[in-house]
């Protein structure tokens, strides 16, 4: 028996996002009322309720999802920048300890991965082993909520009401990370790793283990950049290049390559506007005036990382 099983956190994200779609489905100014109440009820659907639908009906909730956010039904609430009154007043008071319950996350996330699938009681195991990473995070995420509503003095309706005015805010953005994960094992399975592995062979010479580990982790950036998603583009490039060259050819070490590979498609989404969650979201949060404000500031950055990973990855891959 399970005492903590995943499907729990599953049926409680479902129950905020429902909140949601009640509070916007009420909401008589909202520009996109009635879209956007469907568009978080059938992801609440989703999400709650994945575990007793089929995956026809939950693939069919996935395209009535897209539909919904590739016709605009889906958009913020008129008032989405506003902010409580005296929020400014209480971050200039709480200044650093604001990050407490955000460091909590990861703290918990790791501690809990270590140490969960070892507790039991009455003969039953807390969490199961297989989804002892999922139920870490998930335990981090309501440990650091907690902590915030501890720290900020604010009880559960206001969590409620700012928690459901983010969410708005990144809107249908908020699914795209999983929708291309899906994409990229819709690609692999489709055997489009093997085409580009066919291209990569005609176009360069990669029996050099250096031009091997090159194609690898400049196809990990420049796919991640296409789809927006290193998840997406890590099963059709280590499929069509990693290993294929790097791993069956040259004998490189698949945990080596893969751990640095998916550092590679991170640089990639640094630098496109595909990753909508990361690059163009915080532009609407921060109410910034460039749209590529925050691309722009990571260019550098992912340069100078992506050509890091490519060296280590050479004096290591081959070698360990």
């Amino acid at each position: 028996m399970i005492l903590l099983p995943l499907e729990a956190f599953f049926v409680g994200g479902g129950l905020v996002l429902a909140s949601v779609a009640g509070v916007v489905a009420c909401d008589r100014g909202h520009p996109r009322r009635w879209g956007s109440a469907a568009f978080w009820l059938l992801l609440a659907i989703a999400m709650g309720g994945g575990r007793w639908l089929s995956e026809a009906t939950v693939g069919y909730l996935v395209l009535l999802l897209t539909l919904l956010a590739a016709t605009r039904q889906v958009s913020a609430p008129l008032t989405s920048n506003a902010h409580p009154a005296g929020s400014t007043a209480r971050a200039t008071r709480l200044r650093d300890r604001l990050l407490v319950p955000v460091l909590l996350v990861p703290f918990v996330t790791v501690a809990g991965s270590l140490t969960l699938d070892r507790i039991t009681w009455n003969g039953g195991s807390l969490v199961n082993a297989r989804q002892l990473p999922q139920v870490a995070l998930a335990l981090g995420c309501v440990v650091g909520l907690v902590a915030a509503m501890r720290l900020t003095r604010e009880g559960p309706v206001t969590v409620a009401r700012e928690g459901g005015r983010l969410l708005q805010v990144i809107g249908w953005t908020l699914i795209l990370p999983q929708m291309l994960a899906a994409l990229g094992g819709i690609l692999g399975r489709a055997g489009v790793g093997d085409v580009i592995a066919e291209l990569v062979a005609a176009a360069l010479p990669v029996q050099d283990p250096l031009v091997a580990v090159l194609a690898y982790c400049g196809g990990m950036a420049a796919f991640t950049i296409l789809l927006g998603n290193a998840f997406a583009a890590f099963p059709v490039i280590t499929l069509g290049i990693g290993l294929p060259f790097v791993v069956q050819a040259h004998g490189g070490n698949p945990a080596v390559m893969g751990a640095l590979g998916m550092l590679s498609g991170y640089c990639g989404t640094l630098v496109t506007p595909m990753a909508a969650n990361f690059n163009l979201v915080p532009v609407r949060l921060l109410e910034l005036p460039d749209d590529w404000a925050v691309i722009r500031a990571q260019v550098p950055f992912a340069a100078v990382i992506w050509i890091f990973n490519v060296v280590v990855m050479y004096l290591c891959v081959y070698r360990f």
